[in-house]
């Protein structure tokens, strides 16, 4: 099989994969782009409803979550939410902010795929979908005092490492080797752990893995007096340790949903207890106090402030359905504590099929975080979701995405 040499392989085809590789290519640098998907950034195509909610303008490192919380300050300023934009106007795609600093596409989010394209295609990157990888090593000759990195990781350490990549397509030896193919979730779409595996294979340390972003559920028996509730959403603050959010929050049939829980499930940790606010702009102890003579049955009163269908739930659950002027006043203090602050404890997630995010990934700490190389294997650089870099619901991962891409393109 006869062997292409190129300058940079990035696997992964997605947002992260084609902004490193039109980077590079700017660059002067020949690049080749490898995805097994004949489908390019499936991600991008499903994100935000099919419009895509391709960064936040309000971005900056507290919006994610890492065991090395300063790795992505660097890259996150040097390509900013407004370079993107600029990026957007260039090529002449609308788009619009809802709330929160997020932005999305005024059309389909087709749009930004076909953007990334274009500028990969005017750059000079060349394309090689679909196509697996069979294999990943060094054609170096071992260093003569290698550190125990596993096999077909030994790369001259110290100097710039060159790779063999192959493929059913053929054999493509590399100076820079860049991993761009994002976490777990979603294996409807295609997500591998792939990127692990060669993390794992060239001895670069991971992170625990588990899903971010994703719907919480409960214990069956727990959730029953719930079940009915499936459908009904409303504004709450959901909070879990010094971590609060202030979203919508969703009932499903099995557990909770909705932008608050989406954001608070990263932070969760299993057997603790969440706290929620339902009803964050009204003091319920004043309510109550000012409405001690009410003679309106308890569900028909909570029916001002919540869904109905929750109003009834509440009244029958956490109290008797009778008219509110005959609660002790103690009972009704112990009702309003308990709608500011619900604690309850989720017993797991829909797991990675539901999740936006896998949080953990590549150990950043075992990276630069000017250029996402390998500090420990030169030329093999991560990017993107692969890496223990995991933004909070609203545009941050996507950011994360074409700012770390960026830094590694500038680089390789």
């Amino acid at each position: 099989m006869s062997q292409n040499q190129t300058d940079v392989l990035i696997i992964g085809a997605g947002a992260a994969g084609m902004m490193c590789a039109l980077t590079a290519a700017q660059r002067g640098r020949s690049v080749l782009l490898l995805d097994h998907s004949a489908k390019l950034a499936e991600k991008i195509r499903i994100s935000g409803g099919g419009r895509c909610n391709f960064t936040n303008l309000n971005a900056k490192p507290e919006n994610y979550l890492s065991q090395n919380p300063h790795f992505c300050r660097s890259a996150l300023a040097r390509f900013t939410p407004q370079h993107f934009i600029a990026m957007l106007n260039k090529h002449g795609i609308g788009y619009h902010e809802k709330t929160l600093g997020q932005l999305f596409c005024d059309d389909e989010s087709e749009a930004i795929i076909g953007m990334l394209k274009s500028e990969c295609d005017a750059a000079g990157v060349r394309w090689v979908v679909p196509c697996s990888v069979e294999n990943i090593s060094s054609p170096r000759p071992p260093h003569p005092n290698p550190l125990p990195v596993g096999e077909g990781a030994i790369t001259g350490l110290g100097v710039r490492g060159e790779f063999l990549v192959t493929t059913p397509r053929g054999k493509y030896r590399v100076t820079s080797l860049v991993i761009a193919t994002g976490g777990l979730s979603i294996p409807k779409i295609g997500a591998t752990p792939f990127g692990y595996k060669v993390a794992e294979q060239f001895g670069v340390p991971m992170t625990k893995l588990k899903p971010g972003l994703v719907p919480l559920t409960f214990h069956p028996q727990e959730w029953t007096a719930y079940a009915g509730l499936s459908g009904v959403s409303l504004e709450a603050v959901v909070s879990f340790g010094k971590h609060s959010f202030r979203e919508n929050l969703l009932f499903t049939h099995r557990g909770l949903s909705g932008p608050a829980i989406l954001q608070i499930s990263s932070y969760w940790e299993p057997g603790k207890p969440l706290v929620i606010d339902l009803l964050p702009d009204h003091d319920l102890h004043e309510i109550f106090t000012q409405q001690r003579g009410s003679k309106m049955l308890l569900g028909n009163f909570l029916a001002q402030y919540f869904p109905k269908r929750l109003a009834d739930i509440v009244a029958m659950q956490w109290a008797e359905n009778k008219p509110v002027n005959q609660f002790a006043e103690k009972a009704l203090r112990a009702l309003a504590d308990k709608l500011k602050g619900w604690q309850i404890t989720p017993t797991g997630t829909l797991g990675y099929s539901k999740a936006e995010v896998t949080c953990g990934g590549v150990d950043t700490h075992a990276l630069s975080s000017r250029t996402m190389e390998c500090n420990a294997v030169p030329g093999l650089y991560f990017i993107g979701e692969v890496l223990d870099v995991t933004g909070q619901l609203g545009g941050y991962n996507f950011q994360w995405a074409w700012s770390s891409a960026y830094a590694a393109g500038q680089a390789v």
